[in-house]
């Protein structure tokens, strides 16, 4: 079957099948798996410490630990992330598959690395540093939602390979 004629493009699967299977392989798979949502309810957490402190100005000690905790997972959960990719894309960041998802990641980790120092050099004070955490968690939102989308469309591109007796699937609109 050749290409569409629709105006629709055949979109380009996440994963070879080399890499899908390095990627069933990788130990750091069910590492990713079980960080993520560890590191979204420490997110969550901490966003409602942050906002209360920021609306009420108690619970600074909590909001502070919690953005820390916050930042400790994320610095976790890109350094697995890394030894993932290296597994199944053979380059510890900025893999095709995952470009633009990693350009964002470095912005999430700069501003949760701004807040540390902030936050150890006394820079900003606690409302300031607050306001940067707020920065840096909705980076962190944008880019979760890179992952997530991506994720999903690689399942849903599976699905219609699967069920697609040419292994071609259209994506609408590209």
């Amino acid at each position: 079957m050749g290409r569409p004629s629709t105006g629709q493009q055949v979109a380009k699967p996440l994963y070879t099948e080399e890499q899908r299977a390095r990627r069933d392989r990788s130990r750091w798979t069910l590492v990713q798996g079980i960080l993520a949502p560890l590191q979204f309810v420490v997110f969550a957490i901490s966003l409602v410490l942050v906002i209360r402190c920021l609306n009420t100005g108690e619970g600074a000690t909590a909001a502070t630990v919690s953005v820390i905790a916050k930042t400790l997972t994320l610095y976790a959960i890109m350094v697995t992330g890394s030894l993932w990719e290296k597994d199944v894309f053979g380059r510890y960041l900025f893999a095709e598959a995952f470009f633009w998802e990693d350009v964002v990641s470095m912005l999430v980790i700069a501003l949760h690395t701004a807040y540390l120092v902030a936050l150890f050099t006394g820079a900003f004070g606690l409302r300031g540093q607050l306001l940067l955490a707020l920065a840096a968690y909705a980076t962190y939102v944008i880019n979760a939602a890179q992952f997530v989308w991506k994720l999903r469309a690689a399942r849903l591109g599976a699905a219609a390979r699967s069920a697609s007796a040419d292994d071609i699937y259209l994506v609408p609109g590209k």
